[in-house]
């Protein structure tokens, strides 16, 4: 598995920092974290509503309800992506995952209900990604198009040319669909 620390812990910045430059982030994070939030509190005010109609609602009761609408949120919280030059750092609730864009080793899909981008580079360092989050965030796919290719023609890329490329169609694909639906040929 990936490196993992917490971004404010002594010694978390690793010592072959990527060079600086312009970061990307995903854009609809914020809207994602809202949902999740209004999820959580929907299902925590419906728990307490229905507890205190029936009279049932009492102090463990009320922690049991707050601490399954916490958990929820938990679950729905989407990753916070972010890509710069030579780096993609994946932020849950608690870690970090970094992965070195510029000395990828292995890229490839996962099976599953949830399509996953696995990316894996030299220093051992692994990040789970939603692809959706590349496809819809342009500028985050151009840094990891822009060192994918860099570390392809380095050689370091060993697996997982096939599930750029593919990803890259897929990108282009959408984007085609947008421009054609913006501008009222679809």
């Amino acid at each position: 598995m990936g490196r993992r620390f917490t971004p404010d812990a002594p010694g978390s910045q690793d010592a072959d920092a990527a060079p600086s430059g312009p970061c990307a982030h995903d854009l609809h994070w914020a809207g994602e974290t809202r949902s999740a939030l209004g999820v959580a509190s929907l299902l925590c005010t419906a728990l307490f509503a229905v507890d205190a109609a029936s009279g049932r609602l009492d102090p463990a009761r009320g922690a049991l309800w707050a601490g399954l609408a916490f958990l929820l949120f938990a679950i729905m919280l989407p990753q916070r992506v972010s890509v710069r030059p030579g780096r993609l750092s994946a932020r849950r609730m608690l870690t970090t995952d970094t992965v070195r864009t510029d000395s990828l080793v292995s890229v490839r899909w996962t099976d599953g209900v949830a399509q996953r981008l696995v990316l894996r580079d030299a220093q051992g360092n692994r990040v789970e990604i939603d692809p959706t989050v590349l496809t819809r965030n342009p500028a985050m796919w151009h840094l990891l198009d822009t060192d994918g290719r860099a570390a392809i023609q380095r050689g370091t890329l060993r697996e997982g040319a096939t599930a750029l490329r593919e990803l890259a169609q897929r990108i282009d694909r959408e984007t085609a669909h947008t421009v054609f639906k913006v501008s009222g040929l679809r």
